[in-house]
């Protein structure tokens, strides 16, 4: 049997997570990351663990107690030293296979969203993370630049994801759409590409990762966002997009349970004024709830709503993301899910190389 990328909503061990670093872009805004990162994690703990890997062993014992004073049960973290460039756990982090009952981390290459950002340490995170043990089954190296947050799992062979990423020619370039869709095959079990044409964001760096437009919320269903504004520079692309969702059809042939997300108000940078990329799309799905963005805005109630009736029996839980957004990700950014069966002692703190208890 070929490998099985495992879809999002499979029962998982804990959400992965990357601490900022004072030296990190999120420095000048360190109080507001780290209160948006203290909620999330508060959040996260209430259903399953929560691993973290943080740039020293100051932030690691600071941790420990600022997440003991807010009530979050210490078996529920798991904090490694681990330094990191930035955040953002699901282009750096692992994405998981499954073989014949057996789980492996696939490790690709980052490069920090074709150049564009310094990415040396977020490359070997996932490496320096499996020599201290924190993960229970083997991690393998691709050299093919590849990043969790551009491709969609249905759990089933089909990946959905967008051509302005995947072929962009900062990713692979000299890799065309067969040879890619061979190493996705290959590597991941896909059977089928569903690629999307269209859609972007005014403020992603990411050239259009999937997460932030088109999600799968169980194999029939995608959420997409929908912009109803026609005088937002956003909608003749995300018109075409949504055209694009509706000719899509499942491999059984049957089209797709499509369920529009709502379109927030423009948010902008307090500082320099550019557009952020506010998307209700980058949901994070956990045991037995979902995590939605939220912008304090009039139309985080119908995504609330909306993304209810695409998770029934699931807790939906509003995660404020106003100030993630201004380094240009959100929720699903920041998160990368371990399948069940990938953590080597959930909620037991590994410790680093020289560190002592």
């Amino acid at each position: 049997m070929p490998n099985r990328l495992l879809p999002e909503w499979h029962p998982q061990d804990a959400i992965q997570l990357t601490w900022p670093g004072q030296k990190s872009d999120w420095a000048p805004m360190m109080e507001s990351i780290e209160a948006s990162l203290e909620g999330l994690v508060s959040a996260i703990s209430r259903y399953q663990s929560v691993l973290i890997s943080v740039p020293d062993v100051a932030t690691r014992r600071r941790l420990l107690d600022r997440f003991g004073c807010l009530g979050i049960p210490a078996e529920r973290l798991n904090l490694v030293v681990a330094p990191a460039d930035d955040t953002w756990a699901r282009d750096h982090g692992p994405l998981t296979v499954e073989h014949d009952g057996r789980l492996t981390l696939l490790d690709y290459h980052f490069t920090g969203w074709g150049g564009k950002f310094p990415a040396t340490l977020d490359d070997t995170l996932t490496r320096r993370l499996a020599e201290t043990g924190v993960y229970a089954c083997p991690v393998v190296s691709h050299e093919l630049v590849l990043e969790g947050g551009a491709l969609e799992s249905d759990g089933e062979g089909t990946l959905l994801t967008t051509e302005a990423c995947l072929l962009n020619p900062n990713r692979n370039p000299g890799l065309d759409r067969a040879t890619l869709e061979a190493h996705l095959h290959e590597d991941l079990g896909i059977t089928r590409v569903l690629w999307l044409t269209q859609g972007h964001l005014e403020g992603d760096d990411t050239d259009s990762h999937v997460d932030t437009l088109a999600r799968f919320c169980d194999p029939g269903t995608i959420a997409y966002v929908r912009c109803d504004n026609r005088d937002d520079p956003h909608y003749p692309a995300l018109a075409a997009m949504e055209a694009e969702l509706r000719m899509l059809r499942r491999a059984d042939g049957q089209p797709y349970r499509l369920i529009p997300l709502p379109w927030p108000a423009p948010c902008h940078d307090p500082e320099d004024g550019h557009r952020l990329p506010a998307t209700y799309a980058n949901f994070l799905i956990i045991n037995d709830a979902v995590l939605v963005p939220i912008y304090g805005d009039a139309a985080d109630t119908r995504a609330l709503v909306a993304l209810a009736e695409a998770f029934p029996g699931r807790d939906i839980v509003p995660i404020d993301c106003r100030g993630v957004i201004r380094q240009h990700g959100s929720l699903h950014c920041l998160t990368m899910q371990l399948p069940a069966g990938s953590l080597a002692r959930p909620g037991q703190p590994t410790l680093h190389q020289g560190e002592t208890p």
